[in-house]
């Protein structure tokens, strides 16, 4: 009995270890280590290392999944980038890339990946995601959804009667003028952009409008520029509500079922179900690129923007001005005198677009830290390189 028993044991400890190495890698990371705190602004740089490509993997956050079709636009191939393959080894580590593409004419001319990342894979987008929903504003306009940028926020979103948005117009969401208090600092846990997920909404009403309302006026609306992830939450809501729409649904119906998307995407939601629509979209940084592209190219479907004209003249150029000198602002894209314009999330992922050179970057990975300017700094030399790279092509 006692020889059965230590086979039985044996056994047993073999197959719990073939399990065990046969779990994805970056899995085991957070099984041994896993985050104290549920808010990622405060997780390891290993931890998020591990989290960021496993958001789309695991349940560990409420999602939607944005469809895309079933065929795939390939990429056509350009003439490689002249980047040195050292300089770009040390480039990638000092920014700790997961990934970095670069289309350029269309055509696809440097790939590459790193913190044991790969193209398969998909990558959460943080802000990157705003840029997204403000084209979806454009096209709930186009659509007939919602009549003018002019109208107040709170006609669309009846929770927000009675608030200080009542007087903010949908312009000032997405310029980021609405003048409402709102504070913005990622190391903060009591800052509003470190409680505003875990806010327990009152009853019946959708967490971002619970959470948002409740806000005081700091400035007279279309005064001043403040930076608002709120904000753009608010939006998302909006749209949802014009639209009677999922935003996951209504971004796969105007974009990502119609431009040969490889992979579906998914949302993060929120606790009453709506989309986080200021952050967090999960895809791979091939259809992260592809959105550039279609961006670039317009954002045309079957031959025809699905936004009104003359809306990207003014989603993507200077709106206002930031308290980044060399940045400014428009519809939810950080803009650029040189006519370029991105969309940034902390950490370290970005969509940069510049008409000029017909030039997409698409890149994602995971700073030490959410943001700082040193950081934005690094991320403005990274893009000027690719830039000069381009023009010596």
């Amino acid at each position: 009995m006692k020889k059965w028993l230590v086979i039985i044991i044996n056994v047993l400890l073999i197959a719990v270890t073939l399990i065990w190495f046969n779990i994805n890698p970056h899995l085991r990371v957070l099984i041994l280590d896993p985050p104290e705190n549920e808010n990622v602004l405060f997780w390891s740089t290993k931890q998020r290392d591990a989290g960021f490509r496993l958001i789309e993997q695991l349940d560990i956050l409420p999602k939607r999944t944005i469809k895309a079709s079933e065929d795939t636009s390939q990429f056509k191939i350009g003439n490689s980038l002249d980047f040195e393959k050292e300089a770009l080894d040390q480039l990638m580590k000092s920014q700790r890339l997961a990934s970095l593409i670069v289309l350029h004419n269309g055509k696809l001319v440097l790939e590459e990946y790193g913190l044991d990342f790969s193209a398969e894979g998909k990558w959460t987008s943080f802000s990157v995601a705003k840029s997204f929903t403000s084209t979806l504003i454009g096209a709930a306009i186009k659509d007939g959804y919602i009549n003018s940028l002019s109208d107040s926020v709170s006609l669309y979103i009846p929770d927000m009667q009675g608030s200080n948005y009542d007087n903010v117009t949908i312009e000032q969401l997405l310029t980021m003028t609405s003048g409402i208090k709102w504070d913005e600092d990622y190391s903060d846990p009591n800052s509003d952009v470190s409680k505003f997920n875990f806010h327990t909404p009152d009853e019946g009403i959708d967490a971002t409008a619970s959470y948002m309302r409740s806000l005081p006026r700091a400035a007279e609306p279309g005064k001043v520029w403040l930076y608002s992830t709120g904000e753009t939450n608010l939006i998302g809501l909006l749209i949802s509500q014009a639209t009677n729409q999922t935003l996951s649904d209504y971004l796969s119906e105007k974009v990502w079922s119609k431009i040969g998307m490889e992979q579906d995407a998914s949302w993060v939601l929120g606790k009453t179900g709506h989309e986080i629509s200021g952050c967090c979209i999960q895809a791979t940084t091939r259809d992260f690129a592809r959105f550039g592209q279609f961006i670039l190219n317009g954002a045309i479907v079957d031959g025809e923007s699905i936004v009104p004209d003359g809306w990207f003249e003014k989603a993507t150029t200077t709106q206002f001005k930031t308290s980044n000198p060399k940045l400014g602002y428009g519809f939810q894209w950080w803009t650029s005198p040189d006519g370029s314009f991105q969309g940034r999330g902390i950490f370290g992922q970005g969509i940069f677009i510049d008409p000029t050179r017909k030039l997409v970057i698409a890149v994602n990975g995971n700073w030490e830290k959410a943001s700082s300017r040193e950081l934005t700094e690094q991320r403005l030399q990274l893009y000027k390189l690719i830039q000069d790279l381009v023009d010596d092509n």
